[in-house]
């Protein structure tokens, strides 16, 4: 009798030590997919005034209809236009990119700098890695259009996870003639331990077993599906070269992802890696040569 006592009391304990793992284990796995929909929303960091610069509050769609999107045009004249994209947590005016932006003008380019869904002024509360925000880089080339812009002079400048949603912007929309990537991932799911390390309180090293069920959640919960946000595919379906930038101390994104992107590119794209930077921060570094090697890519593609 005890024999069977003990044998049912373990069969009971194994059942609800089961029932506990896998609970846990959905609930890591639900809280990793979560937490790659999570972005801060900040402030601006810059303003076009503090530069001289022309420029026109503006508000458009994403391509989807479901977001209203807010931004700057800096107009520069009869010329070509650029359409800068931000990385994740950031804001248009982030990273420098107003100073970019007045050089650029300076050079006789118009340029549209926009928050991203989930970000600054813009409508939204949840970001996807680049999967849903390709709708808003395609509103904004929309928006262009509207405005009387010849589609064939529009190119996509973007930084980090902008970076990698101008790549997939651009395999979706053939208007799109020329890309100029800074810090760009070549493939979401590599990065998705360190983001979600990042983001939640769990350790990189045990991220990785619950990255299949995580996947599944932000496909079923989220409408995210992480198997399309690969830049270093997307780019390869391109017909016109792009230029990459990406620093050797980059610890967000490493560097490789940037070499993978620039291998995978069509003939006669070129990367710089620019030794001993870090993450988006080139620019910051090299601001003189950065200008030059970015205006002298977009004058071969757009002039």
């Amino acid at each position: 009798m005890k024999m069977l006592l003990s044998g049912r009391r373990f069969r009971i304990t194994s059942l609800v030590v089961a029932v506990f793992i896998v609970a846990a284990y959905g609930l890591v796995s639900f809280l990793i997919a979560q937490g790659v929909t999570k972005a801060d929303r900040d402030p601006q960091e810059d303003h076009p005034s503090n530069y001289g610069l022309e420029f026109e509050d503006v508000e458009f769609l994403s391509r989807r209809g479901d977001f209203n999107l807010s931004g700057w045009y800096l107009p520069a004249g009869p010329g070509p236009h650029l359409i800068f994209v931000h990385g994740i947590g950031g804001v248009r005016s982030g990273d420098n990119a107003v100073d970019l932006a007045a050089r650029m003008v300076g050079q006789g380019y118009n340029v549209l700098m926009f928050d991203l869904r989930g970000h600054g002024s813009s409508e939204g509360d949840k970001v996807s890695g680049g999967y849903f925000e390709r709708w808003d880089v395609w509103g904004a080339v929309d928006y262009l259009m509207e405005r009387g812009v010849d589609p064939a002079s529009i190119g996509l400048m973007g930084f980090s996870m902008g970076a990698a949603t101008s790549i997939l912007a651009a395999a979706g929309e053939p208007k799109i003639t020329a890309v100029a990537v800074d810090s760009p991932y070549a493939n979401a799911s590599d990065l998705i331990s360190q983001e979600s390390a990042r983001k939640t309180p769990f350790p990189e090293w045990l991220i990785p077993v619950f990255i299949p069920t995580a996947k599944l959640m932000a496909n079923g919960f989220y409408g995210i599906d992480l198997g399309e946000l690969v830049p270093e595919r997307a780019v390869a379906g391109l017909t016109y070269p792009i230029a990459v930038i990406h620093g050797t101390a980059d610890e967000r994104i490493p560097w490789e992802h940037g070499q993978r992107v620039a291998d995978a590119a069509p003939e006669g794209s070129t990367l710089w890696l620019v030794p001993d930077v870090d993450h988006v921060d080139a620019f910051l570094t090299h601001p003189d040569e950065y200008a030059r090697r970015v205006t002298e890519y977009f004058d071969s593609r757009l002039r």
